[in-house]
């Protein structure tokens, strides 16, 4: 096996959420099969996550704060504003002072490295650097659907039309990027990022919801899913771990709606098999999505999951009726629906449960990162 210099290069090294836990993950296991990593971050983490002691992989971040976004000329008084433009110049003279630091990075690295550009704002800087002839794999880590309504959809085809590989993490998503004209496309899954030996029991009549609690995982589309399950269920509690910009209007929701009794607000956790231990049913309530790593998480704790198909990669792990419950996107009484299935039918709970961590092992480790080794050597011939 070649062992390789693997570049990643994200918009922060260790950001709290799903694409830094991923790079994290990804780092690690490369790490452990003998390559040399190195994580490079645009700017710092406005919530920084936790990379453990001793990583097994360099960190290196471009910006001591967070650049400023491109000055656009939008009427006559921008054209004469002379010290917008002297801002505009400084900014752009810092990114190719920065660019220049990536391609010293990339210079350094030995025959057959590669470069992982984890999404779409940091290619911004790389496509500014000298990749000094080391493939680059461009990756998009949300579904096609979701992108189309941030600025990431036009950048994507601006931005990854020329790298060696665009990266997505479904079939579905690879082939609607195809059909946008990307002639450079392929998919990769996200891997299990854990299989604990003990299951959980699911004997606590709780509903466990992981993830950051901003717009994009629907945390209030979860508040009025549970005001119509509560009522039904009595004994049961909703279990909320996550923080973010929404707290503190999704807790002045959760009163109007009559929930603080049966909702329980658990904050940010390292411990998310503790968390899933806790729980007999997972629920993800997401706008978009990309190939969610909470899933993957409930699903090897042996905890059935209900959740929004708001996007390719949430129907490829939840098998719906088999393994898990789905809900059509957005609809809060259908998602109530199937949460009510799982919490009122422990035999239902129990097979779907055991079913999911079985399914799940499809997405081991070793699996996922023999894909990605495949992929470095046929982009190397």
């Amino acid at each position: 096996m070649t062992q390789r210099d693997i570049i990643f290069v994200a918009n922060e090294v260790n950001e709290l959420g799903g694409v830094a836990r991923w790079q994290a993950l990804m780092a690690k296991l490369f790490a452990e099969r003998g390559h040399r990593v190195t994580i490079v971050g645009i700017a710092p983490p406005e919530v920084p996550m936790d990379l453990g002691d001793n990583p097994p992989f360099e960190t290196v971040t471009l910006y001591d704060e967070r650049p400023p976004g491109p000055w656009h000329v939008r009427n006559l008084r921008d054209r004469v504003n002379v010290a917008a433009r002297r801002r505009e110049a400084a900014r752009e003279a810092g990114m190719h002072e920065a660019a220049e630091r990536l391609s010293r990075l990339f210079r350094a690295a030995g025959p057959g490295a590669m470069i992982i550009v984890t999404q779409v704002w940091a290619m911004e800087w790389v496509a500014l650097a000298d990749t000094a002839g080391h493939p680059v794999i461009g990756m998009s880590h949300e579904s096609y659907e979701y992108s189309k309504g941030s600025s990431r959809f036009w950048r994507v085809q601006r931005y990854y039309k020329d790298v060696d590989r665009l990266l997505l993490l479904t079939q579905e998503d690879a082939d609607l990027w195809v059909g946008r004209g990307l002639n450079n496309v392929g998919f990769m899954p996200n891997p299990l990022p854990m299989m604990p030996e003990v299951p959980s029991s699911r004997t606590e009549k709780v509903v466990a919801s992981i993830g950051r609690l901003g717009h994009q995982k629907g945390i209030d589309m979860l508040l009025d899913t549970w005001a119509d399950t509560a009522p039904k269920h009595p004994g049961w509690r909703l279990r909320i771990y996550g923080s973010g910009p929404d707290e503190s209007a999704l807790k002045q929701q959760c009163t109007r709606l009559g929930l603080d009794d049966s909702v329980e607000w658990a904050g940010q956790t390292d411990d998310v098999v503790g968390a899933l231990h806790g729980a007999s049913v997972f629920v993800q309530s997401s706008r978009g999505e990309g190939f969610p790593l909470a899933l993957l998480e409930a699903m090897a704790c042996a905890v059935p999951c209900a959740a929004f198909d708001c996007a390719p990669g949430v129907r490829q792990i939840v098998q719906d009726e088999e393994d898990g419950l789905l809900a059509r996107p957005g609809n809060t009484m259908e998602l109530a629906r199937q949460l009510g299935r799982l919490m009122e039918d422990q035999e239902l709970r129990d097979a779907m449960g055991e079913k999911a961590r079985a399914n799940v092992q499809r997405y081991s480790p070793s699996a996922i990162t023999d894909q990605w080794e495949e992929l470095f050597d046929f982009l190397e011939r």
